[in-house]
Order: structure tokens, then sequence, then C-alpha cells
């Protein structure tokens, strides 16, 4: 009867409550390589510094990493979302600076193998979650497999990462085309990895914006870059985030940068209409409430 009571009251409460707008937001790569996990690590611990809910998805299912990179010893992961034995709030791990991590497993190849009914399974698996956060990232696969399709189109922003190798920017103009003539997201954020200087990181984005402004229909945004920086290879070395180990270093001043335009950009209310299943629970769109 207590138990009864209790969830009656769990349930009210996320009746009375207020909507809570949630970015969603995915970090993908044309290719392998370019330190799009890295980026997606020392953002999301960023933004955790800075007073942000947020919560880390590794949607990188077969070739998963976030946990190793942060010396972290998950003892659930996604695999166990999916047979039925654990919920995500189960499998959160807590990471540097309260950043809230969904492990997936590595090496497994069913998860690489997953189909798209499976994926927006999972996804809509969130819809029993009860965790309240300001952002949601998703690290996403490299390449344009299934579950990157699947995971960009429940974002509402895109993140592109590119260094300065021809197939890094092949490879990127690549997803970005799939995405926008097949799936109609036509907006994408550039961050160049790597990077010398600024003017570096600018005319690797020229590189990539005049193709797709001579033959596709999307706009994007250069988000700046990230310095290459032997500090950040002491951090990886170390199972830390540069963030949270050198926050002094070059790498960490920039993505302590990117993070603060993220904080910028406006929450979308409800969801554009693709797969967004993300947004439809997160923020409980007022329209499902009014």
């Amino acid at each position: 009867m207590a138990e009864t009571t209790h969830d009656q009251a769990k349930s009210l409460r996320k009746i009375m409550a207020p909507p809570r707008p949630v970015k969603v937001i995915a970090i993908a790569s044309g290719k392998g390589g370019v330190g799009k996990t890295n980026v997606t690590v020392n953002i999301g611990v960023a933004l955790a510094a800075s007073g942000k809910q947020v919560l880390l998805m590794d949607a990188d299912l077969g070739l998963a990493n976030i946990d190793v990179m942060l010396g972290l010893h998950p003892q659930y992961n996604l695999l166990h979302v999916l047979d039925g034995s654990r919920t995500l709030e189960e499998i959160i791990v807590e990471g540097p600076s309260g950043l809230k991590i969904i492990p997936a497993a590595s090496g497994v190849q069913k998860m690489a193998e997953l189909t798209p009914a499976e994926h927006a399974g999972m996804i809509q698996a969130f819809s029993d979650m009860d965790q309240h956060i300001d952002v949601l990232l998703i690290d996403s696969a490299a390449g344009i497999a299934d579950s990157v399709i699947s995971f960009t189109r429940a974002a509402q922003e895109v993140i592109i990462v590119v260094c300065d190798e021809p197939a890094s920017i092949t490879d990127a103009y690549a997803l970005i085309k799939l995405l926008s003539r097949d799936y109609n997201v036509d907006h994408f954020h550039i961050i160049a990895n790597m990077a010398t200087n600024i003017q570096e990181g600018r005319e690797l984005f020229n590189k990539i914006s005049m193709v797709c402004d001579r033959f596709l229909d999307v706009s994007l945004d250069f988000m700046g870059i990230v310095p290459f920086d032997d500090d950040l290879r002491r951090a990886v070395k170390r199972q830390r985030a540069v963030v949270d180990y050198l926050p002094r270093s070059k790498s960490a001043t920039a993505f302590t940068h990117l993070a603060k335009k993220i904080e910028h950009w406006p929450v979308i209310k409800q969801p554009r209409g693709h797969m967004e299943f993300f947004v439809e629970r997160l923020i409980e769109a007022s329209l499902d409430i009014a």
C-alpha cells in the first residue's frame, strides 16, 4: 500500500511539474580518429562544471570508449537495457564535475548491428527516466551508420567535428549531405579539432562551407577550434578530461569557450517532427501538459 502511494505521488509530481526544457545535442564526425569523443567528453565536463545538469550518452554502440577515457568501470551498460535487465537510470555512472554518463558496450557485435527499430526502441527507453537535466549530449559513432542517423535525428542540434585532413573533410561533407538530403536536417555546427590556430580552423570551415553552399541547402555555423595541445595528450594518458585535469591549458580553455557557446543556444520547445523522442519526453512539452 505504501509503495502504491509512493508511486502515485511520484506520478503526481511529474504531472504538476512545469516543463523543463532540455538541450539535446548530437556530436558526430564523418570519420574516426578526429577526436570526436574527446571533444564530447570535455564539453560535457565543462558544462557540468558551470553548474549545468549534463547527461552524456555513449552512442558509439559497438566501440564505446567514454568509460575508458575517464577511467570509469561501469557494472552495467546499454546492452543490459536492450535485454531488459536494467533501466537507463540504473546504468548511469558519474564522471568529473557531476557529469552523468550512459555507457555503451565495447567489442560486442550485437550492439554494432542493431536495426533502426532497435535504435528507436532504445531512444524510447528515455521515456522511463526521471532525471532532471539541462543538456543531453549524444556521442555518436563515426561515419554514416544507422545509429548515427537515428541519434542525430533525435537531437535538436548537430555538431560535426573535423580536422584538417582530406578524408575528414570529404567524409564530413558526406554525412552532412546524407542528413540534409534524406532526413531534412538542415543546420550544423562545425568544430575544427587539432587546429594550429583560429585562422587554420576558419580555413578548414570555409572548405566545407563552400562545397555545402554549392550543392546543399544547409546552414553551417563555425563554433570554433580546439588547438593541438600536448596537455590534452597528457590528460588522455591519465584517463582524465583535460578540462578537469589541466583547466588552464590551451585545449581546456577552448572547451570551456565552446561550452559557453552551447549555454547560450536557445532551447527548442517542441520536437521538429523527426525522431525526437528525447525532446518529447524530457521537456514534457507544454502541449501535452496543457
